[in-house]
């Protein structure tokens, strides 16, 4: 290195602002002298998180040393996790993470996060000048673009990205990633959909694959996305942003059990992703696959102990699970599940003493563990209090409401879970997916294992009804009637099989009595279900055939 490059180095280095997070004392100063050395002269030390956070809060940093292991409480992941999210960093300020662990657990963890790099122990001053000065070097270069994206000045970012393209050669390949960025940001899809197919003429790399498989998904071409991220996914298995858009993409298909299997598949390369786990507990909920649900929501609620993005939706969630799953079962596991389930939500209660409206939820969820358990006695006294916070006025918003009416179902108070649903659903009459909720709710008031039973049985139903053995698909039919007698499609259906043999040639006005006698179970239909036209149509064919 010439006088003259050392003067520039040391002059970048004079500029900028830097901040070193170590627990090591040691460690802190023996990087700090190198960076003096290098020419830095504005360098704070802090030990831990809360004091590196708050630093960033109320002062511009350009780089950050981070050390990964910082003792007990939040590790540098946290802290780059909690700087993004509350956008205390700038997009021209560089972030390092330093660490003598190289464990792929936390490189995938770390990277979840975007760093600009890693620097591993032991560190001396040739390492770290080699690395921070070009990425110094980039940083500046790139500064004016930066700076017009932080401003959301995007139409500015794209016009010195396009006029820096011909004259930064050395830097054209983030030139043309965020260009293509900024297009998708201000929603041209057509000029970012170009770059991608124009850089993948020339080099198969990754983020051009991702960017198209994004356009895709957004233009509502799911076959081809799905397509693009497989194959992304194939050649670069450790991409973890395409997992979660195949993901997307096979779920917006109604392919849900293969958007479960593939987060599964991205957990096991990167356990650390505390939103792709509760993504996954979603979706497993939504497959009815409370176990894979549980085990989900006990990890969100573990790598939340640190994290920003812990929430008591995650406690309650995974109580509700363990509550799901308890239900009815008796022996050692049902018994060893409701013991974590109130368990969690007595930690929960503790751990965000702020909400005033947790211990009436964590309470409603406890009496169903109860009740599940055939602890009658105890879920009936742990819900007193809710139900005299109900007839001193209060009301509950839809969550909770539905979830009181869920625990009502299972003490076997099914007219004042109905009643409270039918106050719900006129309360939040303008909101569709909350009625959902609602008529799902009404449909299947019972446990998840007898859901699953009830629904299997349904679609035998209509396969028998769909190949012509009617009689096969009445059967079926009855049966899962008789877990939930008050479903209305499964009544409907019903009636439709008796029906199609009436009209047959079997003219047995037993049939239709039976049509009757289903039809009359869902007189009191609420006009917003799904099924209320159906059920008028029905009725009319029904009043037809009379004699």
């Amino acid at each position: 290195m010439t006088n003259s490059d050392r003067s520039s180095v040391g002059n970048s280095f004079g500029k900028l602002n830097f901040l070193i997070i170590d627990d090591f004392e040691n460690f802190r100063l023996s990087i700090r002298q190198m960076l003096r050395d290098c020419g830095a002269d504005k360098i704070e030390l802090v030990a831990h998180a809360a004091p590196a956070i708050q630093y960033c809060a109320y002062n511009h940093v350009d780089v950050v040393l981070c050390d990964y292991n910082l003792g007990d409480g939040k590790n540098g992941q946290h802290i780059l996790e909690e700087l993004r999210h509350k956008k205390l960093l700038k997009r021209s300020s560089l972030f390092l993470m330093v660490t003598a662990e190289t464990s792929k657990e936390m490189v995938m963890g770390a990277r979840e996060y975007q760093p600009d790099g890693y620097l591993t122990k032991p560190i001396n001053r040739a390492m770290l000048e080699k690395r921070l000065s070009g990425l110094i070097a980039q940083r500046n270069a790139l500064l004016p673009i930066n700076r017009e994206i932080d401003r959301e000045n995007y139409p500015e970012a794209i016009s010195l990205c396009l006029a820096a393209l011909p004259k930064q050669p050395r830097y054209k390949t983030w030139l043309l990633k965020t260009l293509a960025d900024l297009y998708y940001q201000v929603g041209d899809y057509s000029h970012a959909l170009k770059i991608y197919t124009d850089v993948l003429e020339q080099r198969d790399l990754s983020w051009a694959r991702l960017g198209r498989g994004k356009i895709l998904l957004d233009t509502r071409n799911f076959d081809e996305a799905v397509t693009v991220l497989r194959e992304l996914i194939d050649k670069h298995p450790d991409y973890m942003e395409a997992y979660d858009l195949l993901a997307e993409g096979l779920d917006r298909q109604g392919r849900p059990t293969q958007a479960q299997q593939v987060l599964e598949k991205a957990i096991e390369h990167s356990p650390n992703a505390l939103l792709r786990h509760k993504q996954l507990a979603r979706l497993a909920t939504d497959n009815q696959d409370i176990a894979a649900a549980s085990d989900a929501w006990r990890k969100t609620v573990s790598l939340g102990t640190h994290s920003i993005h812990d929430s008591p939706e995650h406690y309650l969630s995974l109580g509700q699970a363990l509550s799901d799953l308890s239900e009815g079962d008796s022996g050692e596991d049902g018994k060893q599940q409701a013991d974590e389930a109130i368990t969690v939500l007595s930690r929960m209660e503790k751990r965000f003493p702020e909400d005033e409206n947790l211990p009436l939820r964590s309470r409603i969820v406890k009496a169903r563990v109860y009740a599940g358990q055939d602890r009658l006695k105890e879920a009936e006294h742990i819900l007193e209090p809710v139900r005299e916070s109900l007839a001193n006025g209060r009301e509950f918003d839809a969550d909770t409401g539905i979830d009181y009416a869920k625990t009502l179902f299972r003490l076997g108070r099914e007219d004042e879970a109905k009643h409270l649903l039918g106050q719900l659903a006129q309360r939040y009459s303008d909101e569709p997916d909350t009625l959902q909720k609602i008529e799902n709710l009404l449909d299947e008031p019972v446990g998840f294992r007898q859901k699953l039973q009830a629904r299997a049985y349904n679609r035998d139903g209509i396969k028998a009804f769909e190949s012509g053995d009617l009689e096969a698909a009445i059967s079926e039919f009855t049966n899962a009637l008789k877990i939930v007698p008050a479903h209305a499609a499964l009544n409907l259906n019903l009636v439709q099989v008796l029906m199609k043999k009436y009209t047959g040639g079997q003219n047995d006005p037993q049939l239709l009595e039976l049509c009757q006698q289903h039809l009359e179970r869902l007189s009191s239909l609420p006009e917003q279900h799904r099924q209320y036209r159906r059920y008028l149509a029905l009725s009319k064919k029904l009043k037809g055939m009379m004699p």
